[in-house]
């Protein structure tokens, strides 16, 4: 691997930016404790995410995280090995910095009349910042440092509406369940190390050959792995909290954790089993291909989250199952890897979660939107709202069509590219063939549910008389920018297609 010395404050500038934001807003509420200014808390959010989106998209373009050979900068070590800048860590970066900037914006409304105004978007800055160390982890510990970094703002802000006895609730189950797969991990973890001793993701890889006589050992400590992994990116069976969580949080947050969280999740999920372990090399010492256990888990995952979303009546439970069902689509990255060109596979996984990020939020804020005018939460009471609000719900419809996968949309080219990857892997995977013709046929099935909601809103009567609808501005502001990336995401495939198979092949060596 080629390294390029840098300081390590300039390789990991995009986290350190998220830090520097979060401190900031904790100054300002030291300064004056009960300020209400809504305005500078948002806009000092959405500024420190749009710099380190800024700062991320820069060393992009300027070959950071690419190897020498390729023209690039080289990939940046950090602490020993400890953390790795490369295209994959920049790549994830840029989504987690859009979603946190998109939430930042539509919070100025949703938030408007709730306290810890502060200490909401500090929250938010420190997930993020736990986010962006998981795209950049590179060993075992930092994985599990990242991850609680990220987690534990998190079940604090599910819970941040005190007065609301459903975001109470679901914050408690969000971390009583984040707590068990936290340990679950913490114990594979141990179990790997008891295994090759190492902890570092190429250490662990290059004493694999040691650890024959700790095959069953080793073989343990994957699964629990997986455990965890499945548990943060809401797949089944550690799924139960997803529904949950998203219904009781504020729904600017639910966009944030079902879009960010979900990216963050993968990356790190991409990372160590790319990197730590190889298929083969890990095949001959535990007696089983690994990508097995995640070709059942795509199928089971996608398949279970579209039938659940499909029988929802409440919109919020709908989305929160969809994401469910696109944790799915992506499980496929992994369980492509066992074949020739796996890399174009997990390639096109990533290619799926860049524009998931930008369709799957400005559904969520869609919901805060109706949330924010009181309109209801099931299909029922979103009857008839275009008429009073065409601009949003002409966005909802980009939003519903392209997570469905229906062209042009970018959520088709996504599905398609993923699609299209995973029936060129079968040749040497017959399983992949199965994992295709589930996407296929989820595929379908969920248009059923994501127009069900396009003709509540476009098409159906409203059930009785509404009040004039307020017109927030950073609501709309969040969900016409979510709209116009979703369709900008069209054009700018060619691009986007490009550094996704740039970093995956960069990723897997």
């Amino acid at each position: 691997m080629a390294v390029l010395e840098l300081p390590s404050w300039t390789a990991l500038a995009p986290a350190l930016v998220f830090v520097a934001t979060a401190l900031a807003l904790f100054v300002i509420d030291s300064i004056n404790p009960h300020t209400r200014n809504r305005s500078l808390l948002a806009g000092t959010t959405a500024v420190g995410a749009l710099a380190a989106l800024g700062i991320a998209v820069w060393f992009m373009l300027a070959g950071v995280g690419t190897p020498t050979a390729e023209g690039g900068l080289g990939v940046v070590e950090l602490f020993g090995g400890q953390f790795v800048v490369d295209q994959m860590t920049l790549f994830f970066t840029t989504v987690v910095s859009v979603v946190t900037a998109l939430v930042a914006v539509a919070s100025y409304d949703y938030m408007a009349d709730h306290t810890y105004q502060s200490e909401y978007y500090s929250l938010i800055m420190l997930a993020a910042t736990g986010m962006a160390a998981m795209a950049a982890a590179n060993s075992l510990v930092t994985v599990f440092i990242a991850l609680e970094l990220a987690s534990l703002p998190s079940y604090a802000l599910v819970a941040i509406l005190k007065d609301n006895r459903g975001s109470v609730e679901a914050g408690l189950k969000y971390f009583l369940i984040g707590a068990l797969s936290s340990a679950i991990f913490l114990y594979g973890i141990s179990l790997v190390y008891g295994a090759t001793g190492h902890l570092q993701l190429e250490a662990i890889a290059d004493n694999l050959d040691g650890a024959d006589a700790y095959g069953g050992l080793l073989g343990l400590g994957i699964l629990m792995l997986i455990g965890g992994f499945a548990y943060k990116t809401a797949s089944v069976p550690f799924h139960f909290w997803a529904p949950e969580a998203y219904e009781g949080a504020p729904a600017p947050i639910s966009a944030f954790l079902s879009s960010a969280s979900k990216a963050a999740g993968f990356v790190i999920a991409f990372r160590v089993f790319t990197t730590a372990f190889p298929v083969e090399a890990t095949t001959a010492v535990i007696g089983i291909d690994w990508t097995t256990a995640f070709v059942v888990l795509a199928i089971v995952t996608m398949t279970l989250g579209n039938f659940a979303a499909a029988t929802q009546d409440n919109v919020k439970r709908m989305l929160a199952y969809s994401s469910i069902g696109h944790a799915g689509y992506a499980l496929i990255g992994l369980a492509g890897l066992s074949a020739d060109g796996g890399e174009l596979v997990m390639g096109a996984a990533m290619m799926h979660l860049f524009v998931y990020g930008f369709m799957n939020t400005g559904a969520f804020l869609f919901v805060a939107l109706a949330e924010y005018w009181g309109v209801g939460r099931t299909f029922e009471d979103y009857n008839g709202l275009a008429r009073q609000a065409p601009v949003a719900c002409a966005a909802l419809g980009i939003f519903m069509f392209s997570l469905a996968g229906i062209p042009p949309l970018g959520g088709f080219w996504s599905k398609y590219i993923l699609f299209t990857e995973t029936i060129g892997a079968a040749g040497t995977n017959g399983a992949m063939l199965v994992v295709a013709a589930a996407l296929v046929v989820n595929s379908a099935l969920s248009l059923y549910y994501y127009s069900r909601l396009v003709k509540a809103v476009w098409i159906e009567d409203p059930v009785g008389e509404r009040d004039a609808l307020a017109q927030p501005i950073g609501l709309y502001a969040a969900i016409v920018v979510a709209a116009v990336l979703t369709v900008v995401a069209l054009p700018a495939f060619g691009p986007i297609a490009d550094a996704a198979q740039q970093a995956a092949a960069v990723a897997m060596g």
